[in-house]
Order: C-alpha cells, then structure tokens, then sequence
C-alpha cells in the first residue's frame, strides 16, 4: 500500500458468506504477505476483498485440494 490506512482482506464463498478475515487493522504503508490456512474450506470458488482507506478490490480465486 502506497499510504497508511485501516485495512481489511476477508475471503467470501460463492453465496456472499464470509468465510474468514484475514486482516482487520491499521497498517503503516508498505508491502505485505499474509498465510491463507484454508483447511476447513471445501475446493471451489471464492472471492477475496481487499479494501485500504477508499482502495476497494475484490478477485476470484480456485481453491483446490
């Protein structure tokens, strides 16, 4: 992220539940990784979020098993 900002990631499943949140807190700027433990989630379709201040991006991802 170019500026500092709160900063959410949440995974969602192809109904629009949410499955798990990643992040949820205030970030200085830089790059970051996170881990994705995604054991208790059956293969298929997800959607992840990412919002940072008014940044908001949403990207489908294939989890397979």
């Amino acid at each position: 992220m170019p500026v500092g900002s709160h900063q959410t990631l949440k995974v969602y499943d192809v109904l629009g539940n949410e499955v798990a949140t990643l992040v949820n807190e205030e970030k200085p700027a830089g790059a970051y990784e996170i881990t994705f433990d995604a054991n208790n989630l059956s293969s298929g379709i997800y959607f992840y979020r990412l919002q940072a201040g008014n940044f908001v991006e949403t990207k489908k991802m294939i989890l397979l098993k």
